[in-house]
């Protein structure tokens, strides 16, 4: 059964695409199902992040297309506007590809845990609507497995990188402190939790936090002395955020130009940080149109990411030599899938033998027949059984000078050749 990875990123599509085709929480088990449906689909995940969204199947033959095309009619686009953007990466490939993606060497941030948790999440899903069998399911374990081993034995994620921390590092660069500044923080995930401890490390003034439930955003705000609202109240705090970062699931812009043009106008056009890291994006790009406002999306922040980058590049390099040897791991695991069936079908051969005979002899002493005599006749009727069909194909492949199958079978038998 082929294996494939296919999607796209941050490095083949920008935001605007990407949002797009991402995959919302409350449609991902019809997705899933949908997908898994098609004649051609044997099992199926699905990833989808602010930096990708990416399908990994079990196929029945090798046609990705049907894959492709699956992706576009779900979201109502053009198959053209996808294709140039898309990758692919088959078997061996689509192994490497989700250990590189869980050990955090394929995202923006080289390195970042957030997509770890991501992918178990993606596993979850997957096997909530039913859509994982074997072979993706053993794959999924054996990809946290790895990503835990190169957590452990590497410095990947000892440096404190990550778009919250980039988002929060380019704050600074416009405000020269934080402690009479006031940041307005929205959505209540573990992004904006990120983003919320780095702020407070750098010592923020007041930090609101806005969330669709204002009992999750309370429960988060508090942790940093900070004060919980829902996103209707978000007009009326607006004026007091000098720093804007959101993070949420909507599928509609939070923030749009009649709102934030209102707060400019109670700042009195006091200059105003927006970082906008969700996909699809919660800030209306037109936003970026007010001279007071200094608005920037994931993509932006990748010139500030490349800074933080230099120290995991040798953990980096190491954790490549591991993902080396655990995809061979994998695929060897995989292939020997292949003979679990003869072997199942060769062991219950063998055992119907073994019972014709066993039979025959639990006869012979009801009969009254030596145990000495019953006992002999046992090992060697038992023994011709067994050898029988092998001596008759090993006999044939010499007559026929098939020397390939000669060699095969003193290897398969162990032995040792006269």
């Amino acid at each position: 059964m082929p294996l494939i990875a296919l999607g796209i990123n941050h490095r083949t599509a920008p935001v605007e695409l990407r949002e797009q085709v991402a995959f919302g929480g409350e449609h991902i088990a019809d997705a899933l199902r949908d997908l898994a449906a098609l004649p051609s689909v044997s099992e199926a995940a699905i990833l989808s992040t602010c930096n990708r969204t990416e399908l990994y199947c079990g196929l029945q033959d090798e046609r990705i297309e049907v894959l492709t095309d699956w992706l576009a009619r779900f979201h109502r686009l053009e198959p053209a506007r996808i294709h140039p953007h898309l990758y692919s990466f088959p078997d061996t490939d689509a192994v490497r590809h989700l250990l590189r993606v869980a050990g955090g060497l394929d995202s923006m941030i080289l390195g970042e845990p957030q997509i770890l948790g991501q992918m178990k999440e993606a596993y979850q899903a997957a096997g909530d609507a039913g859509t994982l069998s074997v072979v993706l399911g053993r794959l999924f374990q054996h990809t946290f497995s790895v990503a835990k081993q190169i957590r452990t034995d590497t410095a990947i994620g000892e440096s404190p990188v990550s778009v919250a921390f980039a988002a929060v590092s380019l704050a600074r660069q416009i405000f020269s402190g934080f402690n009479e500044h006031t940041a307005l923080l929205i959505g209540a995930g573990e992004t904006i939790e990120l983003t919320a401890r780095h702020l407070s490390d750098q010592k923020l003034g007041r930090l609101i936090v806005a969330n669709r439930t204002q009992e999750r955003a309370h429960c988060l705000a508090t942790n940093f002395n900070g004060y919980g609202i829902s996103l209707d109240e978000i007009p009326a705090h607006l004026a007091e955020a000098d720093i804007v970062i959101s993070a949420t699931a909507s599928r509609e812009p939070i923030l749009d130009k009649a709102m934030v043009k209102t707060a400019l106008k109670h700042r009195k056009h006091r200059p105003v940080f927006m970082v906008d890291i969700a996909v699809p994006r919660d800030i209306d790009p037109a936003v970026a149109e007010f001279e007071d406002i200094y608005l920037y999306t994931v993509d932006d922040l990748q010139e500030v990411i490349q800074e933080n980058l230099k120290s995991r590049q040798q953990a980096a390099l190491q954790a490549e030599e591991i993902i080396d040897v655990q995809v061979e791991r994998f695929m060897a695991w995989l292939r020997a899938q292949g003979a679990v069936s003869t072997i199942r079908n060769y062991r219950r051969q063998a055992e119907r033998k073994r019972d014709e005979v066993l039979e025959k002899a639990r006869q012979m002493l009801a009969n009254g027949k030596d145990p000495q005599r019953v006992l002999e006749f046992l090992a060697n009727t038992l023994t011709n059984k067994l050898t029988h069909e092998p001596s008759v194909q090993i006999r044939q492949a010499g007559e026929c000078g098939n020397a390939e199958l000669l060699q095969a079978a003193l290897e398969l038998l162990n032995l040792q050749k006269d």
